[in-house]
C-alpha cells in the first residue's frame, strides 16, 4: 500500500473529530439536564442556607415557623430545603431590619463603583476558568450583583453554566457582538440570565477570535481608535445593574486580554505552586508589563483597586509546593492570597458533568472530601468578597 493511500488531510480530520465531540456532548447534556437540557440550581439545607446568610439555623426555623419570607421545601425527617431564590428573597426580607446597611445585601451604595476583576494567567492548566466559576457564583449566592463574562475562546466558564457554544450561539451572542468595531450591538443584548439568582452570564465562543483578527486590521486602517476600552466602554451600558465584573480572560496576551486589564478594576491572576508553573509566569508577568507600558503610554488609566496571586490545585502534602509557596509569599508578601485552592478529587469530579461545587449535592462525595473542598472554595471567595468590600471603605 503506498504512503499516499494511507494519508489523510489533518484538517479533515480534526474537522470529523470536533463535530463528533460536540455531538456527545450535546447527548450528555441532554442526558444530564433533561427534558428542557438546561440547569438548574439545586436545594440548599437549612443549615446551607444560614451559613450563606450569615444567621443561625434556628432563626430561619423561627421565620418559617412565624410565617415570615418564603416556605422552603419540608422532607422526611422535617428537614427543611431552600432553593437560591428563597435564600435570596430572605436576603431581602433580612436586610429590612438588618443593623447596619450591607449586612445581607452586601452590593455596591451610592459612590461605590462597579468591581471588574479579571481573572488571568497565561498558561493552561492554572485553573482560571474554575476560579472564575467559583468566583463568581459564590458572589451571586451571598448577595451580589454578578455579571460573569467568558471571554476565552475555549468556552469552558460558558459550558459550565449550561450553555454548549457549538449548539447555542450559532448566531453570536458573545461579548464581541458588542466590541466589534462595525455594527457593534448594545451589550444588554448578549447578556443571559443564568439558574442562579443575582447571576447573568455573558458566553463566549470561538467567535472571539475575530477581534483578535479584526483589531490589527482596523488598527492599520486608522479606525480601532482606543481599542483597549471597548471592553470598559460596553460594561460602561450596564454599570448600574451589577456590583461585580468576573472576566474569565484568554490563556494568552492578545488584545481581548489587552482589553480586559484596561477595563479591570482588580486582578487575579492564577498560579499552580510548580516550578515550570512559576517559570512560564515570570515570562507572563513580563510581557504583561510589557503590553500594559504600551496601553499607558497610549493614554489608558493602568490604575487598579488591588491585584492578588492565587494559589491553585495546592497540595498541603506536597513537600516541593510548600517551598514554592513559601518562596512566593516571600517575594509578594500579601499581594499572594491567605487561602489557596486545594486540589480536590470533588472539584474535578463535579467538572465530569458539568458543574461548580457549588452545584452538587454534599452526598455524592464522600462527606470530608466534600468539606475540605468547599471550605477551601469559600476562603479564597470570601477573601476576595473582603478586598471589595475594602474598595468600597467597608
Amino acid at each position: 500500500m503506498s504512503r499516499a493511500d494511507t494519508q489523510e488531510d489533518l484538517n479533515a480530520v480534526i474537522r470529523q473529530h470536533s463535530e463528533v465531540l460536540a455531538a456527545q456532548l450535546h447527548s450528555q447534556r441532554e442526558s444530564l439536564f433533561p427534558p428542557d437540557a438546561s440547569k438548574s440550581m439545586r436545594k440548599f439545607t437549612s443549615g446551607e442556607a444560614a451559613a450563606l446568610l450569615g444567621v443561625n439555623d434556628s432563626y430561619l426555623r423561627k421565620l418559617h415557623l412565624d410565617g415570615k419570607g418564603p416556605s422552603p421545601e419540608v422532607s422526611s425527617g422535617n428537614r427543611r430545603h431552600y432553593s437560591a431564590d428563597d435564600i435570596h428573597n430572605l436576603r431581602i426580607l433580612l436586610e429590612k431590619t438588618a443593623r447596619k446597611p450591607g449586612d445581607y445585601l452586601p452590593g455596591r451604595r451610592a459612590g461605590d463603583h462597579l468591581q471588574i476583576i479579571g481573572v488571568m494567567n497565561f498558561k493552561g492548566g492554572s485553573g482560571k476558568t474554575t476560579s472564575s466559576a467559583h468566583l463568581a457564583q459564590r458572589l451571586a449566592l451571598k448577595g451580589y450583583r454578578v455579571l460573569a463574562i467568558d471571554l476565552d475562546p475555549q468556552a469552558s466558564l460558558t459550558a459550565l453554566h449550561g450553555v454548549q457554544p457549538e449548539f447555542d450561539l450559532l448566531d453570536g451572542g458573545t461579548l464581541y457582538d458588542a466590541i466589534r468595531y462595525e455594527d457593534p450591538v448594545p451589550i444588554a443584548e448578549v447578556i443571559r440570565k443564568t439558574y442562579i439568582p443575582n447571576l447573568d452570564l455573558i458566553p463566549g465562543n470561538l467567535e472571539l477570535m475575530e477581534f483578535e483578527h479584526e483589531t490589527p486590521r482596523a488598527l492599520s486602517r486608522g479606525n480601532a481608535g482606543l481599542f483597549f476600552f471597548r471592553v470598559k466602554e460596553a460594561l460602561a451600558q450596564v454599570d448600574e445593574r451589577y456590583d461585580v465584573v468576573v472576566i474569565d480572560c484568554p490563556p494568552q496576551l492578545g488584545f481581548l486580554t489587552m482589553s480586559a486589564l484596561s477595563a479591570a478594576t482588580g486582578v487575579l491572576v492564577t498560579i499552580h505552586p510548580e516550578m515550570l508553573d512559576v517559570m512560564s509566569m515570570s515570562q507572563f508577568l513580563r510581557m504583561t508589563a510589557d503590553l500594559m507600558d504600551v496601553i499607558a503610554d497610549s493614554g489608558a488609566d493602568m490604575s487598579h483597586d488591588w491585584m492578588r496571586y492565587l494559589l491553585t490545585r495546592y497540595e498541603p502534602t506536597d513537600a516541593p509546593q510548600n517551598r514554592i509557596v513559601a518562596f512566593l509569599r516571600t517575594m509578594y508578601g500579601d499581594k499572594v492570597l491567605n487561602a489557596p485552592m486545594l486540589k480536590s478529587t470533588a472539584i474535578s469530579d463535579a467538572g465530569l458533568t458539568k458543574q461548580t461545587l457549588y452545584e452538587v449535592e454534599r452526598s455524592a462525595f464522600t462527606r470530608t472530601t466534600y468539606d475540605r473542598a468547599i471550605e477551601s472554595l469559600n476562603a479564597v471567595n470570601d477573601e476576595i468578597a473582603q478586598l471589595i468590600q475594602k474598595t468600597w471603605g467597608r
